[in-house]
């Protein structure tokens, strides 16, 4: 394929999604750096022409790409940018069907989430209430670690939803979908030890539950931060995000339990191929403590 075939279509599609789309810089950006990448691979191909590029070469760029070690998420962008690129084509007249649509990515791996094992989140929530935000802390990340909640799900409860010291709690989860969750009883005597002086932070009228200094709903990113605090007060050497407390609260149930549906029902989550991540997780553990213990796994000391 000739060089001013190759750039002249690309510099095109570019002004395209810069002028008639309206994509951001950094969006034309990593659209062209794509296309160029396959622009270059059908130069070393020698494709005759964009019109004559079939599925299998697109097949082979992706392969090729894989090989070189680009992961699942960047060739999911690449093949996404070609799509893109070749339904460009096809509205100019210049191809006559998509060769990138019917080409799947490679699968990435599926990354196990950070969790805490359960000495650290006994460390973690073992720690002093002494002061007024301290207790209010503890509260939150006791009801995390009890009822396996989300950051945004803990943060947009109200004091109405903890009326009466429930042993259960109604959550609106992702998709407005409600869930039941139980809450355990270290987390409702920390939610009653922090109602005891949240009037102290929180004026009169105010729904949420967790308020700041200011007496406003505690902002997502302000849990966060608190968390790193407390974690880094507790001794654990490494960070901490809500999100581990809830990765702990299955993980530790699944171990306990070995009951995947129930686990599902308690995160909220729609699938339980979702929920299955945490079957990695039960086995690394027992493959560890195999390592440890059988007799034939334990290696001989030097």
């Amino acid at each position: 394929m000739a060089d001013d075939a190759l750039a002249g279509a690309v510099t095109a599609f570019l002004a395209h999604l810069r002028d008639e789309r309206g994509l951001s810089p950094a969006t034309v950006r990593h659209y062209g750096r794509d296309v160029e990448a396959f622009a270059h691979h059908a130069r070393e191909a020698d494709l005759p022409a964009w019109g004559r590029v079939t599925e299998a070469d697109v097949r082979a760029f992706i392969a090729a790409r894989h090989r070189r070690g680009l992961g699942g998420r960047s060739l999911a962008r690449m093949l996404s940018a070609l799509r893109t690129f070749f339904a460009y084509l096809m509205r100019e007249g210049l191809v006559a069907n998509n060769p990138a649509t019917g080409v799947p990515a490679p699968r990435a791996p599926r990354r196990l989430p950070e969790t805490l094992d359960v000495d650290e989140t006994a460390r973690l929530l073992d720690g002093n209430d002494d002061d007024t935000l301290a207790r209010r802390d503890r509260a939150i990340f006791e009801l995390v670690y009890s009822s396996g909640l989300r950051l945004a799900e803990v943060a947009a409860l109200d004091v109405a939803d903890v009326a009466g010291d429930p042993e259960t709690l109604r959550v609106e989860g992702k998709g407005a979908k409600t869930r039941i969750v139980p809450v355990g009883r270290r987390a409702r005597t920390a939610v009653q030890a922090w109602l005891a002086v949240r009037g102290s932070l929180s004026p009169a009228g105010e729904p949420a539950l967790f308020v700041s200094r200011r007496g406003r709903r505690l902002a997502h990113r302000s849990i966060q931060q608190r968390l790193r605090v407390m974690a880094r007060q507790q001794g654990l050497d490494r960070p901490v995000h809500p999100h581990m407390l809830r990765h702990a609260f299955a993980t530790h149930l699944l171990e306990s339990s070995g009951d995947l549906r129930a686990v599902q029902e308690l995160l909220g989550h729609a699938s339980l191929a979702t929920t299955q991540v945490y079957t990695h997780l039960d086995f690394q553990h027992l493959a560890e403590v195999y390592d440890r213990a059988h007799p034939r796994a334990r290696r001989k000391r030097d």
